[in-house]
């Protein structure tokens, strides 16, 4: 499996289904998961999915600048780390953020989302 094509379909289906219907994520989650948004610790699919669904704007359009992909240590991890810009819907700046996804391995053969970080980069 190659991690670069990975991470890239990975972080496509991610954004894309967090612009068009953010409540479908919560398939990409594990009650283990964490999410850590700007420092808020999440714990659980329906917490996080919570959260992603509760933040104040509706419509939004991610500009991925940048993929990197590791294999993680544990056996079939990814580590995937995203920059970019995210616009909101009558907005005129974009805003610039990072997130970073540890991504794992589930029995029927596709992933999870374990962990994931998010943070805004301020300028």
């Amino acid at each position: 499996m190659d991690p670069d094509a990975l991470a890239k379909a990975f972080v496509e289906h991610y954004y894309s289904t967090f612009e068009s219907n953010r409540a479908n994520l919560a398939g990409l989650y594990q009650e283990g998961s964490m999410l850590t948004f700007e420092g808020q610790k999440i714990l659980r699919s329906a917490n996080i999915v919570s959260k992603l669904t509760g933040l104040p704007f509706q419509q939004c359009k991610h500009n991925v600048t940048t993929v990197d992909c590791q294999p993680s240590v544990t056996q079939g991890g990814f580590i995937v780390f995203v920059s970019g810009s995210l616009q909101l819907a009558g907005e005129q700046h974009a805003l610039k953020f990072s997130q970073m996804f540890h991504l794992m391995p589930t029995p029927n053969g596709s992933f999870y989302v374990h962990n994931d970080i998010f943070r805004w980069n301020y300028a």
